[in-house]
């Protein structure tokens, strides 16, 4: 038989499995602002923000913060939004347009889709209108025009019955046309105006025309109902924005115009300029006027404020003549260094909002407007406009990075861009992993921590004699704080008195401290106290104890009390009620019953406002049943109901909730609910009918941990909460807002005991005990407030450049627990190294100097590697100047490079286990950067872990060229110090990827893929694979094989032949994917995405591995001149996304959970795709996803699968988001719904909920 009979015969197969099906759940939804809106949408003072995942937020404004009012998902991309009023009415609504091409309009008083006129073709198109968007000050009108050569104007109209109306669009079209800016000018009760900024370039046979940027006005005749260019005027090419002023009786009007270097006002028969400041350091490169907006305080009396692209804040005086008509100067003056902004909001209350492009969204408060001694110029003669003639004639300033004017009173997390994921356990102490993300560009770079959870916020931690078995805590005789917090041990009780500190009380406090206490509570109004023990009840009151004894030699093994009920468990099953009696005061037993089972835990519950008992009582038996007794009289222990479980409960607790009705909105009654622990680590939650105590429907269970759920009361905000406590502390509550069962973990350490605590330096507590020790905690709940999307808390570390790479290297040779590190990658474009900007007197390792003197004008952003050389603050002041310290703090770019391929770059060591501590910063030579790492372990030398880097030097984007390429590399030393082993220069391109592959280092170089071993003073080529299609961007290795991304033509699977010393291709992907990130699934299978925003999963075709072995080599020439002979890899699914997906992994958020593909994308939202374990299941989501296609609300009339099929059709994914809608439509609609499915809905809900629950 010829050596190569069966290869030839065997050719690559489809797979013929079961599909994969995935579901797509957002974790946390994206955080980058498009634009930010002022108006009165409700009510004053509000600001409507639009997000990059198609979100509108609508924010309330006050002195402290801002408030979330609604959100409202629209599932598409919004581009612009503007804030109208209807003439005749007294709220704003909101303008928007979309990928969907129509204009919409939104109300949100209340929230309404009031029209969506269809104006183009879906999708974000040159030619299609929506890029940009004005309205008329006045209301009358609305603008909305296209990159490129169509503008339309709306007339708005309100009817006799008082219908707002949009009349048919009026065309305003000019060819070979482009619009970079729009915006309506206030012309009073005049023709409506707008101005844009046009840039109209020539045919392609006028060669010798250069294309002129003009300022257009465009006036809308409402007579004629007809749009003409009124106005237009040559305008810099560097114009870039625009903003109107006050006209008509309230100001000159005309617009104010950024460009790079100066200011212009433009009207009519006018035009001022003004040079802006500069900083003292900076290179004779223009600065160019990003963004710029007006503020109006009184009639006729307003100012601008104008953010250079670096950050610089300017104040923008306009002088106006003497009849206020018409303007006569500019004055600009520098205020203060901010975050770049893509929108800057005034608002009347004296606040500054910014949406930043970059890092954390602030809202600052004015402390001055008018500042006399800073830096300004004043307008000057038009003449030759140049960057050289603004440098001679600007005044300049030192960049400061302490706020001068503005202080910052709030901040809005903003992940935006979101780099790179890495999913793990690595703080040590935990039990669910973390999630480690790189965020940020510039100085405002940081690497964030993230944990499923609340925060928790550790007052006071004291030492235990031992192991308690129990804590409690009694209030006063008010009820509004406790007095005592009792802990109970194996054979004693400790008993602590709480005023202005917690200290031990002995024998005067009535308890008895010679034997355990299962339970206390006040009884009364009059300050008495109930303990109950092994041995009997004991009623304390007025410094004299009442016992009452067990019976013969039984024991009670529970008991629960409330502040007139005791119920007792005794041995054998058998259970005792007492209650108070009102007129007597005395403690006294009112009924007695045999449970039939051994009991393991009950609960009395509360009594609410205005009764005077408890009605129910819940007992769990060992027999797996949760029995509901009531406790009314004439029907004491008389058994309501009963709950069957699958394991023993091991605590319940009753608790009484702020009902809802079907809309989810507050009904001003209450809802029962029965909490169950279970022995298994599970958790049940049932609603019970306050009135019968029958189960209103099948329970909702939830595994928190490995160890039997213990269930407790508590207090958050005021309203009734649970804790449950197993391998780590829960939080379970009822959201006021919208009704929605809140539950998320605290990220602290594991609480063996726990209780509500109240006092008066903190009103809402928790006090637990964690082994041997009594802590006192504080919940933050900001972090649970909108629901599972933010039930997440972050520590920052902020990192020096923007991050590029990262990658775990396991530490060797250490004396401390540390097992792992986190090494991060850093570099910036045009950007100077430390040592240049030390050199030139920038240092952004300095410490932030706590004085606004221009002194300290050198003194920049804290760098985190230098935490070490922090002073001591003075006593007693140390929280307030650090308060303040954090208030006044702002980022600043340092001093810019003049030519291109300037690098800044450095490698740091973080330590996971210390809040991402900084162990080692290395700066990077001149002009060098590191653009990806590496963990290797080379065989031939041991296996120790190495770190590679790879590193370009002088890198220029266009043309994209480098001087010179190299991978360095570095090794742990010390477990905390990097040590440089040697550098190896390559050719051939930039690298872009390195990997371990069997032993060795597999790096991405150019359209080359090479495989390196170690040596003495290099790494020695042992094997190259060229011809690439473009770059390679991404490798994954897993056996013999490499799965490699390339930038613009997707993945290609290779595998490396030891024999022969060779990479053998073993399949391609026919779609030319431009991939972004990768992550391996299996030996076959993979999952990439691109720069358009999809997220594909890719297999290997059955075959491929044995069609592409060739053991004779007679096809080698035959094949290598086919490009249809590479097997071709089968796509599984596919989705858009609506952001570009920059990383992802696979793991799991919770201990032993199953694992899903957690993504980040550049807009700094995290999701997970959960794959599907049972067809029916399958089944489930997907008629309720189709359901909801044709049922959910369309804020901007996009169609939902049209949405998630952007680029190519969706592909066994489910849209998570929008199955979860469900909970927000109106009751009918789910009924409908739930009909279909043939489930009612709380069973939906419940499937929901029970889902996202599995995730995390």
């Amino acid at each position: 038989m010829p050596p190569n009979a069966m290869t030839d015969e065997i050719e690559a197969q489809p797979v013929h499995a079961v599909a994969m099906k995935l579901l797509d759940l957002r974790l946390q939804p994206s955080t980058a602002i498009v634009q930010s809106v002022l108006g009165e949408f409700t009510g004053p003072h509000e600001l409507a923000l639009l997000k990059t995942s198609g979100v509108i937020e609508l924010y309330k404004l006050s002195d402290e913060k801002l408030h979330l009012v609604t959100r409202v998902e629209t599932r598409s991309i919004l581009r612009h939004g503007v804030a109208v009023r209807f003439p005749g009415t007294s709220h704003d609504v909101l303008v928007v347009t979309s990928d969907s091409g129509a204009l919409s309009v939104l109300q949100f008083q209340p929230f309404a889709v009031l029209h969506n006129v269809t104006f183009g073709k879906t999708g974000c198109r040159r030619a299609t209108p929506g890029q940009y968007l004005a309205a008329d000050p006045k209301g009358r009108a609305v603008m909305v025009s296209a990159v490129e050569k169509r503008q339309l104007v709306y007339v708005l109209n309100r009817t006799a019955d008082g219908k707002t109306t949009l009349s048919s669009p009026l065309e305003a079209h000019r060819t070979r046309n482009l619009i970079l800016a729009t915006v309506g000018l206030d012309n009073g009760y005049d023709n409506p105006l707008f101005a844009t900024l046009e840039l109209q370039y020539p045919e392609e046979t006028e060669t010798n025309i250069e294309p002129e940027l003009q300022l257009a006005y465009y006036e809308l005749d409402l007579g004629l109902n007809h749009v003409s260019r009124r106005w237009a005027t040559p305008v810099p090419q560097t114009a870039c924005c625009l903003a109107a002023l006050p006209g008509g009786a309230d100001g000159p009007g005309g617009v104010l115009m950024g460009a790079e270097d100066w200011l212009y006002y433009v009207h009519e028969k006018n035009r001022i300029v003004c040079p802006i400041p500069r900083r003292e350091m900076h290179t004779s490169k223009g600065i160019l006027i990003t963004t710029v907006t007006v503020h109006r305080q009184k009639k006729a009396k307003f100012f601008a404020l104008a953010q250079s692209e670096l950050g610089d804040v300017y104040k923008v005086s306009i002088v106006l003549n003497e009849d206020k008509s018409a303007v006569s100067g500019l004055e600009v003056s520098f205020l203060d260094t901010l975050p770049t902004a893509n929108t800057l909001n005034v608002s009347k209350l004296g606040l500054l909002f910014v949406a930043a492009e970059f890092g954390d969204h602030a809202l600052y408060q004015f402390e001055r407007i008018d500042v006399p001694d800073a830096p300004s110029n004043t307008s000057v003669e038009e003449t030759e406009l140049t960057t050289a003639k603004a440098v001679s004639l600007a005044k300049t300033f030192a960049p400061v990075s302490r706020l001068q004017n503005l202080r910052k009173i709030w901040s809005l997390d903003n992940a935006a861009p979101t780099n790179q994921i890495l999913v793990g356990e690595l703080a040590g102490n935990e039990v669910s992993p973390q999630i480690y993300t790189l965020t940020g560009r510039g100085p405002h770079s940081t690497i964030r921590t993230m944990r499923h959870g609340a925060a928790v916020t550790e007052l006071a931690v004291s030492d235990l004699p031992g192991v308690p078995g129990g804590i409690f805590t009694v209030a006063d005789a008010s009820g509004e704080k406790d007095q005592y917090i009792v802990v109970s041990f194996a054979d004693a009780t400790l008993v602590l008195s709480v005023g202005e500190s917690v200290e031990e009380v002995g024998k005067e406090s009535g308890f008895l401290i010679t034997a355990p206490t299962l339970a206390c509570s006040a009884l009364g109004q009059d300050g008495s106290v109930c303990q109950v023990h092994p041995a009997g009840v004991r009623h304390i009151q007025k410094g004299q104890a009442r016992q009452w004894h067990c019976p013969g030699l039984k024991r009670i093994e529970f008991a629960s009390a409330n502040t007139s009920q005791v119920l007792i468990a005794l041995a054998g099953g058998e259970i005792i009620y007492f209650e108070l009696d009102a007129i007597s005061g005395n403690l006294t037993e009112s009924s007695t019953k045999d449970m039939g089972a051994d009991v393991c835990c009950l609960d009395i519950g509360t009594i609410d406002t205005g009764k005077s008992r408890s009605l129910f009582a819940a007992i769990g038996c060992r027999d797996q049943t949760v029995r509901i007794v009531s406790l009314e009289p004439g029907q004491l222990l008389t058994q309501k109901s009963s709950l069957a479980l699958k394991s023993r409960p091991h605590s319940v607790v009753i608790q009484s909730v702020k009902g809802v009705d079907m809309e989810g909105k507050p009904n001003g009654l209450d809802d029962l609910t029965l909490n169950i622990g279970l022995d298994d680590g599970s958790s049940l939650r049932v609603f019970l009918d306050p009135v019968t105590g029958s189960v209103e429907a099948s329970p909702s269970r939830r595994f928190l941990g490995a160890i039997p759920v213990s269930v407790s009361r508590i207090e958050l905000n005021g309203q009734k909460s649970t804790l449950l406590l197993s391998s780590r502390p829960w939080i379970s509550r009822r959201d006021e807002s919208t009704g929605k069962h809140l539950m998320a973990p605290l990220s602290y350490v594991p609480l063996d005991h726990g209780c509500s605590f109240r006092s008066d330096a903190i009103p809402e507590g928790i006090v637990a005990t964690a082994g041997k020790t009594l802590r006192i905690l504080s919940v933050d709940t900001d972090g649970m407030g909108g629901g599972d999307d933010e039930a997440f808390n972050t520590n920052k570390a902020d990192l020096r450049y923007t991050p590029r790479q990262m990658t775990l290297v396991s530490v060797s040779n250490t004396t401390d627990q540390r097992k792992v590190v986190l090494v991060v990658v850093e570099s910036d474009c045009n950007e100077y190294g430390l040592e240049e900007k030390k050199a030139m007197g920038f240092d952004p390792t300095a410490k932030v100097s706590s004085k606004g003197d221009d002194a300290d004008a050198m003194d920049m952003d804290e760098d985190s590697d230098d935490e070490g050389e922090k002073k001591d603050l003075p006593e007693g002041d140390g929280d307030e100047d650090e308060e303040e310290k954090d208030a006044r703090k702002t980022p600043v770019r340092g001093p810019l490079p003049s030519k291109p391929g300037t690098w800044g770059s450095c490698v740091r060591l973080l330590d996971p286990s210390a809040n991402c501590s900084t162990l080692d910063c290395i700066e990077m030579g001149r002009n060098e950067a590191a653009l990806c790492c590496a963990s290797v372990r080379f065989h031939s030398k041991g296996g120790e872990p190495l770190l590679a880097v790879g590193t370009v030097t002088g890198m220029t984007m266009n043309p994209l060229k480098q001087v010179a390429s190299h991978i360095v590399l570095y090794r742990i030393v010390d477990g905390g110090r990097l040590q440089l082993l040697h550098r190896t220069a390559v050719e051939d391109g930039p690298v872009l990827a390195l990997a371990h592959f069997q032993g060795r280092l597999l790096a991405g170089i150019g359209k080359s893929l090479r495989l390196f071993e170690m040596g003495k003073r290099q790494l020695l080529r042992k094997c190259e694979q060229r011809g690439l299609p473009t770059f390679v961007k991404t490798i994954q290795t897993v056996g013999d094989r490499a799965f490699v991304g390339d930038m613009m033509q997707s993945i290609q699977v290779f595998r490396y032949d030891a024999m022969a010393n060779r990479f053998v291709t073993l399949a391609i992907d026919p779609s030319p994917r431009p991939i972004v990130s990768q992550e391996l699934l299996d030996f076959n299978t993979v999952a990439v995405s691109d720069k358009f925003g999809n997220i594909s999963i890719l297999r290997m075709p059955r075959g491929a591995e044995a069609g592409a072995i060739d053991m004779s080599g007679q096809r080698a020439l035959w094949d290598s001149s086919r490009t249809d002979s590479t097997p071709k890899l089968e796509l599984l699914c596919q989705y858009y996304v609506g952001e570009v997906v920059t990383a992802m992994t696979r793991s799991s958020l919770v201990a032993g959970g199953a694992e899903s593909i957690i993504y980040v994308t550049a807009c700094g939202r995290i999701g997970a795709l959960v794959p599907f374990s049972s067809r029916a299941d399958v089944e489930f989501f997907t008629q309720l996803e189709t359901a909801l296609r044709t049922e959910v609300l369309r804020p901007t009339g996009r169609d939902p699968q049209s949405y998630r099929s952007y680029y190519a059709p969706a592909l066994h994914v489910i849209d998570g988001e929008l199955c979860e809608a469900f909970n927000s439509l109106p009751h009918d609609k789910q009924a409908k719904i739930a009909a279909e499915l043939e489930r009612s809905p709380g069973d939906i809900m419940k499937k929901l909920e029970d889902t996202r629950n599995a995730l995390h």
